[in-house]
């Protein structure tokens, strides 16, 4: 059985990586537009849902996960152009926001399966100069993250605390992974190097 990651974020496969398992990378063809109204919990869990479904064919079992910043009720995806992630910025410094990523888990046996969980998490950013924003903006770390910075690379030197899983605001949440698995009859041991 071979374990497939259903993405194209190189932090997901670090993360994968990181765990020592064995895996090869799909990025799925899906449309990652929100639904207008729908809840961030159900947006990340459809997308992770749909990008699994997506590659699933015949013996492998894929892990996919989707993610998504929210703050006070607003979604901030990837920002588009560096004028939005520097507005992105302005918004989350010096207050709080929430992070959520749904994980899937696919596999067919025979019939396609897919079981999936939404993790939340609490974040708190240090208050930012228009320098430190602007600076931080030029690094081009921000442009393809949710909500425009990342905790793994130098974002970390803004974030004042994180409540709940470091791994989720990541964008792969692997304390879920084993759980998820279990759900369809493996281990995560059997992907191991």
């Amino acid at each position: 059985m071979n374990l497939v990651l259903a993405s194209g974020s190189p932090r997901r496969r670090e993360v994968l990586d990181a765990l020592g398992l064995r895996f090869e990378v799909v990025v799925p063809d899906v449309d990652e537009t929100r639904n207008p109204g729908e809840a961030p919990a159900d947006y990340v869990d459809r997308i992770a849902r749909a990008k699994a479904r997506t590659v699933s064919t015949g013996d492998r079992v894929v892990v996919a996960a989707d993610t998504t910043v929210v703050h006070q009720g607003k979604v901030l995806g990837k920002p588009g152009h560096p004028e939005e992630a520097r507005s992105m910025l302005r918004t989350l410094q010096g207050t709080s926001h929430e992070v959520f990523t749904g994980l899937a888990v696919a596999v067919e046996n025979p019939d396609l399966d897919i079981v999936s969980i939404v993790e939340g998490t609490e974040v708190e950013m240090l208050s930012m100069t228009e320098e430190e924003i602007a600076r931080y903006v030029e690094s081009g770390e921000p442009m393809d993250k949710a909500g425009a910075y990342a905790l793994q690379g130098s974002g970390s030197l803004y974030v004042k605390a994180v409540h709940g899983s470091p791994s989720n605001v990541v964008g792969m949440p692997v304390h879920l992974l084993p759980r998820l698995l279990g759900r369809i009859g493996h281990e995560l041991d059997e992907f191991r190097v």
